[in-house]
């Protein structure tokens, strides 16, 4: 594994920053790291400023077929190589830019209708998302269905050609910007959990039976929300891969979700921000000189470079050929609890003042981004897969132990 951009990832690199500053619009510049997609909010924005952001920004990454780079370029897609994607994918992370299509849409179904998808499904859906004018969401996790997906039991029964779909989903990010949700769906429930389910497209959200609920968490912020079908119709032709088979559809989406490539670079991008704001004297409640903060954030220091080569370890295995399977966990796991630590140290690094939680405010550190932060943080060692699972692969792929 080598740390050193090569001449030509070197130059690629100078490639990206040059897009980046020629057609980045203003309206995402300066963002704070580690902010959440704006896009998809942004496309449908009551302010015409945001609406024309968000234009301006799709079509400039079409025309590159960058906002799809990992999809080949027959489907509309970038055709970057691996060392490629992680460079385009590092830069974007460094500045904060904006998917395109929301990552459920393009990092995590496109490549799947790519592998798994008819003709007819890529034809349909493939032109719209690469063009941003096609969201989706993800249905997955259900009430009684968290870690372990394959006891999903949102029903889908085949009447004639269209299956009746009834269930819930929860924890839809964007479900209620997204115009399709696909969704892991029970089709034969006599069969083991494993394989009675099917990947289902439910390709508009305004379809009749479907109800999406906000579910806005502690620090008044509406990403998640429920998702009910109530006797939804959706075509049988909306199967992805085979009937039953929908489980290892999924897998492969999730494989997708784990990479972690620009979580790896927010994580150093957070870290260096609370560096620099420890280190202005004209930061209010700098509790720096304590060495016991110093020590913390010392341990952050080791903390973001070990994600960061986590990263490289895995981009290097796919480079090379190799799948990466306890090693994306690895990667996962220290990932989701470094971005946790990074904000408890920022709230321990500021003292009483970390308490404010007003942007606004000029006595907050660092616009209370560690505040925030120490609130949204929490569902990092949940979402795309619990640190409990994430070691029980680590366990029993990468060690060989045996299941408990």
């Amino acid at each position: 594994m080598d740390w050193q951009d090569s001449p030509e990832q070197a130059a690629f690199r100078r490639e990206v920053r040059s897009f980046i500053e020629a057609r980045l619009p203003e309206h995402y510049r300066g963002r704070p790291p580690g902010a959440p997609d704006e896009w998809v909010a942004d496309r449908g924005a009551p302010e015409p400023e945001r609406r024309e952001a968000a234009r301006e920004w799709a079509v400039a990454l079409g025309e590159r077929g960058w906002v799809a780079p990992h999809i080949p370029t027959d489907y509309g897609g970038g055709g970057l190589s691996k060392w490629e994607q992680f460079i385009y994918n590092q830069e974007m992370a460094r500045v904060s830019a904006p998917v395109v299509g929301s990552s459920h849409s393009v990092e995590m179904l496109t490549p799947t209708l790519v592998v798994h998808g008819s003709d007819a499904q890529k034809s349909a859906y493939l032109p719209r998302i690469l063009g941003g004018e096609m969201v989706w969401c993800q249905g997955y996790s259900e009430p009684g269905a968290g870690s372990d997906l394959a006891s999903v039991q949102t029903r889908a029964v085949l009447d004639g050609d269209e299956y009746v779909v009834n269930g819930q989903k929860i924890w839809t990010t964007n479900g209620h910007h997204a115009d399709a949700i696909f969704a892991m769906v029970r089709t034969d429930p006599d069969a083991p959990k494993h394989r009675g389910i099917s990947f289902l497209l439910i390709d508009d959200m305004a379809t009749e039976g479907v109800m999406v609920r906000p579910l806005v968490n502690m620090a008044w912020e509406h990403g998640f929300n429920e998702v009910f079908f109530e006797n939804v119709r959706v075509p049988a032709t909306n199967v992805v891969g085979d009937v039953n088979r929908g489980w290892y559809v999924s897998m492969t989406l999730l494989d997708f979700e784990r990479s972690g490539v620009r979580q790896a670079t927010n994580v150093r991008r957070q870290f260096n921000q609370l560096l620099g704001e420890v280190r202005e004297p004209r930061t209010p409640g700098s509790v720096r000189s304590l060495p016991s903060v110093r020590a913390e954030i010392a341990d952050r220091a080791i903390d973001t470079a070990v994600c960061e080569n986590f990263s490289l370890r895995v981009i290097s295995m796919q480079a090379a050929g190799l799948i990466p399977n306890y090693e994306a966990s690895m990667g996962k796991l220290r990932i989701s609890e470094t971005l946790q630590a990074i904000s408890r140290t920022g709230m321990r690094a500021f003292g009483l003042y970390s308490s404010l939680w007003d942007p606004e405010d000029e006595r907050s550190p660092a616009r209370a981004d560690f505040t925030q932060r120490y609130l949204t943080s929490i569902p990092h060692t949940i979402g795309a897969g619990t640190s409990e699972i994430q070691r029980n692969i680590i366990a029993t792929r990468g060690l060989g132990l045996p299941r408990g």
